[in-house]
């Protein structure tokens, strides 16, 4: 800097300014050495970009609206749209108010980006994309399936790398009060669906269980013993086979082995996750869909804070066909499908009731931000490190053809995303246009796996590796 400004930096320069460099040099090494957090917030039945516009920023001629029927009349031979916004929008969320659904985050509103525009059309069409949502692939489920997911999802890969005792949690709600588990939208790999767990007491127990006392705490135990039983079981039937046989063997001998090394590193921090397991109450074993979601955002908060995990995906009415919940806890009398298939109630139209359901997500999620915001972290707490990433698991609509998937983001990864953007990608078809998997990319790209590409590409683009260059801040770790 003082040659920049034409003077010689001299040995008296160095000797004033090394107490600032030092301390610059210390903050820099203690930002960096933070954990990093992503949070997944899918609500499934489709997002409309209106819902999420801030006020005052208009969008340019959209194709998807009145029904799509601009999309239909202007696609050339090729099949390739080019109406639509042509021109690239980035601009400061600034003054502009948020709308209703993001009313519960005016609080943050400097650190809440909205991006338009970006696509997903690899991964199908018509009602929930399930696995696809996250992994941007077709998991090929028939009507009333959540299919095989075609890879890892992005949660997941995350998770993979800001290493943690659970590389992912998986929490939500579904349409059936008895589906303790179900597989609906994360994958490690292919045809490897990763767990969401519906049922926010037994999440509990099985995240907490360490640190739990009474009949908790004894299932814990049980559960080390059993995996200390069966390993020595695998070990001595190791011996006596060969071939295939013992491959799978070893297989299974690993796996035992990670969640019995998993159960002592829980064991370890058994203090830490006593001062931050949630306090359970009757919403834990609702039957009301407001009840339990609400406690699972709980269940988030106190896995991200206790240290079990970086990543967690709070998945509401996610997949086909869980996306039939019904959010009686609102005074709705019917399910989200219905309200996707333009279904009124007591005078509020479908996107009154869409409005009010999506307000409530996000008055989770600025519960949790709060909860985060109070936990200090290097110079900043805990929510300067972490990204909530929220969206639905079937693009812009109920019936989503999925050429328009809105995002929402809030924070910037202890300064790795550029916060506070509104960013409006040019249509589907036209130069400049991006799609999920450079969102994703993206992150993985900010916290280090610089990859060029997540998921499938869509092959009628071209130019559309790498990361969305407007949201990364030219720092990754």
């Amino acid at each position: 800097m003082l040659r920049d400004a034409g003077v010689a930096p001299s040995t008296v320069h160095q000797k004033l300014l090394q107490p600032l460099l030092h301390q610059l040099q210390l903050q820099a090494s203690e930002s960096d050495s933070m954990p990093l957090r992503f949070v997944f917030v899918l609500e499934g039945n489709g997002l409309p970009w209106h819902q999420i516009q801030p006020l005052g920023i208009e969008r340019r001629g959209n194709p998807l609206d009145n029904g799509g029927a601009g999309f239909r009349s202007s696609q050339d031979k090729g099949g390739l749209n080019r109406a639509g916004r042509t021109e690239l929008v980035d601009m400061p969320v600034g003054e502009h108010l948020l709308p209703e659904s993001l009313e519960p985050l005016n609080p943050w509103k400097d650190r809440v980006s909205v991006i338009n525009g970006l696509s997903g059309r690899v991964t199908g069409g018509t009602h929930s994309r399930n696995f696809g949502a996250l992994g941007v692939y077709n998991s090929h489920g028939t009507f009333g399936t959540t299919g095989t997911p075609q890879g890892e999802t992005i949660d997941i890969a995350l998770g993979k790398k800001l290493d943690a005792i659970f590389t992912q949690v998986g929490l939500g709600i579904v349409n059936n009060t008895n589906d303790a588990v179900v597989y609906n939208c994360s994958a490690w790999g292919k045809g490897k669906p990763v767990p969401t767990q519906c049922n926010p007491d037994l999440a509990c127990a099985n995240l907490f269980g360490s640190a739990a006392d009474g009949d908790a705490k004894g299932e814990f135990v049980g559960r080390n013993n059993l995996l200390d039983f069966l390993r020595e079981v695998l070990k001595r039937l190791e011996k006596n086979v060969g071939g295939p046989e013992r491959e799978k063997l070893e297989q299974h001998l690993a796996a035992y082995a990670a969640l019995r090394e998993r159960q002592s590193r829980l064991n370890e921090i058994e203090n830490t996750l006593r001062k931050h397991a949630p306090v359970v109450s009757d919403k834990y074993t609702s039957d009301v869909e407001t009840d339990r979601l609400d406690a699972h955002f709980d269940i988030a908060a106190a896995a991200l804070i206790g240290g079990l995990n970086n990543v967690v995906t709070l998945a509401s009415g996610v997949g086909d066909p869980y996306f039939a919940v019904r959010f009686g806890g609102l005074g709705m009398s019917f399910d989200k499908h219905l309200i996707g298939h333009g279904g009124s109630n007591e005078g509020r139209n479908a996107n009154t009731l869409s409005i009010i359901i999506r307000k409530f997500h996000f008055e989770l999620i600025a519960r949790l931000m709060k909860k985060l915001e109070a936990v200090p972290e290097g110079n900043g707490t805990m929510l300067d490190n972490t990204v909530i990433v929220y969206l639905s698991d079937a693009g812009e609509s109920h019936h989503a053809k999925c050429l328009e998937w809105p995002f929402v983001l809030i924070g910037d990864l202890g300064g790795r995303l550029k916060r506070g953007r509104y960013i409006e990608y040019p249509f589907w078809g036209n130069p400049q246009h991006r799609t999920i998997g450079n969102l994703y990319t993206t992150f993985l790209h900010a916290v280090g796996d610089p990859r060029d590409d997540f998921g499938l590409k869509d092959p009628l683009l071209s130019n559309i590796s790498g990361p969305l260059t407007e949201l990364l801040s030219g720092r990754v770790s």
